[in-house]
């Protein structure tokens, strides 16, 4: 199939109208995007948010993207800094949020919270001492033991950076 200059330019607009936005979007949350997902992309945990933990800066968004139907993102109230506020998206859409108050946040998919579906976000210059406030918080079954797994994971991020 032979193009013309012409045809060659029309198709390169069009890819430009269409990835532009992609560009732009992603750009806009500086790469923070946390997927919520029935099943992870390695290994075999279920219901997933990816990544489970993720560290930014104070003022930084993150999109918590409905990538598989069935999933919200809603803060822990009793697992957030003090003077936070709180977010609860709709299921089975995306849900932004901006982070002015640093410290370490909670949250889970409400109709899975009991399955493990949890997890963590570090803002700003988070210390040894406020994931171990995290860790005296209450949590039951499959979220006990996930977030014990995720506050180890951020520990390991905070003394490495």
């Amino acid at each position: 199939m032979k193009f013309t200059r012409r045809e060659g330019l029309k198709l390169l607009g069009a890819t430009a109208l269409v990835t532009a936005p992609i560009k732009a979007f992603a750009e806009s949350h500086g790469g923070n995007v946390v997927k919520m997902l029935n099943k992870a992309t390695e290994g075999k945990e279920r219901q997933v948010f990816e990544p489970a933990v993720i560290q930014i800066n104070v003022g930084d968004a993150v999109l918590f993207e409905a990538t598989d139907r069935g999933h919200n993102s809603a803060s822990n109230a009793d697992m957030l800094p003090e003077g936070a506020a709180e977010w609860k998206g709709k299921i089975g859409k995306d849900i932004e949020v901006t982070f002015d108050t640093p410290g370490v946040y909670g949250y889970h998919c409400t109709p899975h919270q009991s399955a493990g579906m949890v997890g963590l976000v570090l803002v700003g210059d988070v210390t040894q001492a406020d994931l171990d406030a995290a860790g005296e918080v209450r949590q039951r079954g499959k979220s006990k033991k996930r977030y014990e797994e995720y506050l180890a994971m951020a520990s390991e991020m905070i003394s490495s950076s």
